[in-house]
This record gives C-alpha cells, sequence and structure tokens, in this order.
C-alpha cells in the first residue's frame, strides 16, 4: 500500500479513483460550507497503512449513466493508474426512455475490464430501486424494478468475470432503515455513506487485502427527519422527479398501462422472462477469454436483488 518513490524523498501516495454518479460523488452527505463528502471519502481515509497513504479523486458526477462513464470518466481514471477504482454506475439509465440493457453491459464491462486489465481493483455494488425509494405506485415502481434488476444482474455478473470486490447491499439490513437515507429517499444520508464505507473496508478485508482501520461510524451532523424528507418531496423533491423524467414519463406511463393489462391478465411473469431473457442476451453477447459465454451463468450470480431489497 505504500506509493512508490520519485528519487528517494517523496513518496507518491497510491490512488483511489471513484468513478459514477450522484451516489459516488457524495449527495446525502454534506460537509460545512457547502459541497459533499460522502463514502468514497471516507473510505479512502481507511485504505492506507498510515493517514494520506491513499489519494482519493472523485470522478463521479450526478446525472452520469454508464456511458458517462465508460467514454469520459474512464480515459482519465486509468492515466491516474488507481490502485482502487470504484464502479458504481446504472441507476440514471433506468431513468431513461432510452434504456437499452445490452448498452449498459457493454459500457459496464468496458470499464471494469479496462481498470481491471491496469492492475486497479475495482469496487462495485448493487444499486437502489428508484421507484421503491420515492415510494411510486406499483403500475409505476414495477418496470423500473425490472430495469434495476437487469443492470444489478449485470453488475454481478461483470464483477465476478473480473473478480472484482462486490458489495452485496441486498444482505445489509442497514438498507431498510430510514435513518441511512437522506431527505430525498434515494441517496444516503451520512449514516447510510458511513456504513457503505465500512462495508467495502470489510470487503476488502475479507479479500486479503492490506487496508487500515475501518472508517468510523461517529456522525458530524444530526440525522434526516421525516418532517426533512416531506418538505423535500413537497417542494425540491418534486422537481427532482421532472428533471430526470421528462423524456422518461410518457414511456413509463406507457409501460404502466402494460403493467396494468398483464396484472388483470394475471401475466405479469412474462414481463420479467423478456427481461430476463434481454440481460442474458445482453451478457451472452461478451465472451470469456477462454470463449465461454458469459450470460450461461448471469442467473445463478449472488444477490441480484436491488439494494432495497
Amino acid at each position: 500500500m505504500q506509493g512508490t518513490a520519485t528519487g528517494d524523498r517523496f513518496p507518491v501516495p497510491a490512488r483511489f479513483v471513484a468513478l459514477g454518479d450522484s451516489l459516488t460523488e457524495g449527495l446525502g452527505d454534506p460537509v460545512a460550507g457547502g459541497g459533499w463528502r460522502g463514502w468514497a471519502a471516507l473510505l479512502s481515509g481507511a485504505l492506507g497503512e498510515r493517514p494520506g497513504g491513499v489519494e482519493l479523486v472523485n470522478l463521479a458526477c450526478s446525472g452520469a449513466q454508464t456511458a458517462d462513464v465508460a467514454e469520459r470518466q474512464l480515459p482519465l481514471a486509468r492515466e491516474l493508474r488507481p490502485r482502487f477504482a470504484s464502479l458504481i454506475v446504472g441507476a440514471n439509465d433506468t431513468l431513461r426512455a432510452a434504456f437499452a440493457i445490452e448498452r449498459v453491459t457493454a459500457a459496464l464491462d468496458r470499464a471494469h475490464g479496462a481498470l481491471s486489465a491496469d492492475g486497479a481493483v475495482v469496487l462495485t455494488a448493487c444499486l437502489p430501486d428508484p421507484g421503491r425509494m420515492l415510494g411510486l405506485p406499483g403500475p409505476l415502481a414495477r418496470p423500473l424494478a425490472r430495469r434495476m434488476h437487469a443492470v444489478n444482474t449485470v453488475v454481478h455478473a461483470v464483477s465476478a468475470r473480473y473478480q472484482g470486490v462486490h458489495l452485496h447491499l441486498a444482505d445489509h439490513p442497514w438498507v431498510a432503515e430510514r435513518a441511512s437515507w437522506s431527505v430525498d429517499r434515494l441517496h444516503p444520508s451520512e449514516r447510510g455513506h458511513r456504513l457503505l464505507a465500512r462495508g467495502f473496508h470489510t470487503a476488502l478485508t475479507a479479500a486479503g487485502l492490506s487496508v487500515g482501520p475501518p472508517p468510523a461510524l461517529a456522525l458530524d451532523g444530526p440525522p434526516p427527519t421525516r418532517a426533512g424528507s416531506a418538505v423535500w418531496m413537497a417542494t425540491r423533491g418534486t422537481r427532482w422527479v421532472a428533471d430526470r423524467c421528462t423524456d422518461l414519463l410518457p414511456g413509463l406511463l406507457s409501460l404502466a398501462l402494460k403493467e396494468c393489462r398483464h396484472g388483470v391478465a394475471g401475466s405479469g411473469r412474462l414481463l420479467d422472462a423478456a427481461a430476463e431473457r434481454a440481460t442474458r442476451t445482453a451478457l451472452a453477447a461478451l465472451t470469456e477469454p477462454g470463449g465461454a459465454a458469459l450470460g450461461k451463468t448471469a442467473g445463478t450470480v449472488k444477490g441480484a436483488a436491488t439494494m432495497a431489497g
């Protein structure tokens, strides 16, 4: 974990480069004076065997989709030659009318493969189901949940392919606790960010990687309140949903109508089967070095449930 030397006097610290969207940018964990901290900053301080031994470069950007990460963030990350890299993205893809699991799969595989080939330890995790976290009605929530399930299945499969360090957040009880989420109900609160950082630290330790003491769980600020959540949803929350669903809403309403028709007919399983076939097809397009289709094992990947699980 020690940095390499430049000359004889100045060691260069190892780097942790964080790629992704607002979850990794740190939304939900504000710092005094403005801005965000987040789980990546909390984890970076616990990665080195000495304070400051690992430098964090956070490339994550609010609203980023998988293509943004593969096309914009990945080249910058590779130039930095990180020892650790996190790749947590995909929720914003599910909120777009043009969602296509094959494009998500190709982008995630490209990014994970390149970082792994460069020698980085790549961290991945399940993602929350936006519809369930926002409390949307079933006919609206189920299509989003189906998309999120597909993304999580791909994340698990790609992480297994490149032997990354994957955090099975659906197995952690804290994801169901209201105190772990900020007032927007989509991003972790400070507590959630701290638990996420601690979870990755535990996973890295279990993988036999040398890290420092675990991130602290003591909070710096007050936890979110139900009143604060209600105010946010009545004001900024409505705008947040509108901003992100402008191009999704017509298509989502169509998906909801289809959901209702299948619900009346008792054939909702056909929609699930179609989504699973699309996911398997996307994974089958990726081949292992030996030529075996990755999609053959996609259905057995552990923990394919969503973060809100």
